[in-house]
């Protein structure tokens, strides 16, 4: 098996033309004074210094050095900086860079910070593909004047990252030739403007790697990942991971405790369950987070069997799960002054003799009661124990995240994420923290006309509801089980992977939850409301 490819990032003083590197990489806004701004270089100095944006002066000093190559491109049309839209150029030892991949931008009045990001990851997709060894980005300068430099850096770090992942982990051949690790730097002329860049590479390169990690382990099938698995790999990160503990416990020390949902799922496979409890403990004196994650390393569906198409992509029900265990780990290598517990029921759910069946009454570890009426519906199932584990534990807030539903799909599509909660502050925290990481989220209801279609004639609680607005009653479910803690629950169904490649990353599991996560509790610890 090979390895997943290895990003090296720096910052490094440099000559945007002088700087030697196999492509060199300049973002372009869509305005449509797009020719104004590559030609002033070409003008003397004087009048250049007075015409230029100083956001311009990449494109421009390289079109100069180029002999008005940019420009032609753009007269022609081949390249109109709109995002999504790249073209390449080559040096032809008239600059160090034998390439040059110029990224489309697009609006300038419309670019965030997720734009950088965006354009890192376009940059290191296309790196990748084309096989590069290595990468110089310019990217932060269109932005220096808008946003904080070593802000800029940390998107970017996180975005190379992104965008240079593909997982062939067990592709056996190497026709493909892609070069094991690839070395990209930031580079500007300005040793300040250098200094500033390293300061938020380092951030952003934790949350880019463990994302990529993320995304590995999830993309990774059942039948190398099972729960008992999982528990092993959450054992590692605790062992190589200073400040994090982890205690996992089997099914029979899930029995003792009571935690009937969890056990109940995972009965009709041979791969027993696991409930896995990390902690990371920087302060006493923080208040306890917990993260709830659903791992289910396999998902057929059990008794209530799903259709046989796609059934494969079943594999990456264990997201929510993987997502925690990454975040944690993001969390104690950035050294966040916090106290977080990171909780993942871990099961497998398959039909067999010994699976639960549609009309059991299952008694959770909170001692509520749950009539099965379709057994598809397990996510909440192990939920329920891990979000009264949490309560037991005495935490203050908790945040589950869970491939739950695929209502949330049909309402959101795959571009944002559901977003359901019981505190009003604590949902807008999340909400600035997918606005800030990228990964959006969108607001629905889980209020108590939701819970009420989850009331069982014969038990406290049914685990589906009507046919209509099952993102919601799934969520509904989950609050009766949360008490008067401050929770929210976040339903990545649709979000959780990319079923074809774009400009920004190869297909596969998104690692989605990773950067959200890691951001908001990068907030708490810097103490914002």
């Amino acid at each position: 098996m090979k390895e997943i490819i290895s990003v090296e990032l720096k910052a490094q003083p440099c000559g945007f033309s002088e700087c030697e590197t196999d492509l060199l990489v300049v973002g372009q806004f869509s305005d449509a004074n797009l020719l104004r701004q590559v030609r002033p270089l070409r003008r003397s100095a004087s009048e250049a210094s007075s015409t230029a944006r100083k956001s311009d002066v990449v494109s421009s000093e390289l079109d100069g050095k180029l002999g008005g190559a940019i420009e032609r491109l753009v007269k022609l049309g081949d390249f109109k900086g709109k995002a999504g839209n790249c073209a390449v150029l080559y040096g032809d030892g008239r600059i160090g860079a034998k390439r040059v991949l110029l990224i489309g931008l697009g609006e300038e009045k419309k670019a965030t910070l997720d734009t950088v990001r965006k354009a890192a990851a376009q940059a290191a997709n296309k790196a990748a593909a084309m096989k590069v060894k290595d990468v110089a980005l310019t990217l932060h300068k269109p932005f220096e004047k808008r946003f904080d430099l070593a802000k800029i850096a940390h998107v970017i770090a996180e975005g190379a990252y992104y965008g240079s992942y593909s997982y062939d982990e067990y592709v056996t051949e190497s026709e493909n030739g892609r070069p094991s690790v690839l070395e990209i730097k930031l580079i500007d002329p300005d040793s300040e403007r250098v200094k500033k860049l390293e300061k938020g590479i380092s951030s952003g390169i934790i949350i880019g790697r463990i994302q990529s990690y993320a995304r590995t382990l999830a993309n990774r099938p059942a039948n190398v990942i099972s729960p008992a698995k999982l528990a092993e790999e959450a054992q590692k990160v605790a062992k190589s991971t200073k400040g994090i503990s982890c205690t996992v416990f089997d099914e029979k020390q899930m029995a003792d405790m009571g935690m009937g949902g969890v056990l109940a799922v995972g009965s009709g496979s041979q791969n027993r369950p696991r409930f896995i409890v990390l902690k990371y403990a920087a302060t006493k004196e923080a208040p306890a987070i917990a993260l709830v994650g659903k791992a289910i390393t396999f998902d057929s569906g059990g008794i209530s069997i799903k259709p046989s198409a796609n059934m494969e992509q079943m594999k990456l029900d264990k997201s929510g799960g993987i997502a925690v265990l990454s975040t944690i780990k993001a969390v104690a290598e950035l050294g966040l002054p916090l106290n977080i517990y990171g909780i993942i029921p871990a099961a497998e759910n398959l039909p067999s003799g010994s699976s639960y069946r549609p009309g059991d009454i299952i008694t959770t570890f909170s001692g509520k009661t749950v009539e099965v009426q379709n057994t598809d519906a397990e996510g909440r199932m192990i939920l329920c124990d891990a979000i009264s584990y949490a309560v037991k534990q005495k935490c203050e807030i908790i945040i589950d995240i869970a491939t739950l539903t695929g209502a949330c799909m049909v309402a959101l599509g795959q571009y944002m994420a559901g977003l359901m909660g019981n505190d009003e502050k604590l949902i807008k925290q999340l909400q600035a923290a997918a606005e800030e990481s990228g990964e959006k989220v969108w607001p629905l209801p889980c209020s108590e006309e939701y819970a009420k279609e989850m009331k069982s004639k014969i038990a406290d609680l049914k685990n589906v509801g009507s046919k209509w607005g099952g993102a919601c009653t799934g969520a509904a479910f989950l609050l009766q089980f949360a008490g008067e803690t401050k929770w929210a629950h976040l339903d990545i169904a649709g979000v959780d992977m990319i079923e074809k490649p774009t400009e920004f990353s190869a297909e596969g599991a998104s690692g989605f939850g990773v950067r959200l996560l890691t951001t908001y509790l990068m907030n708490i610890g810097k103490g914002k409301k």
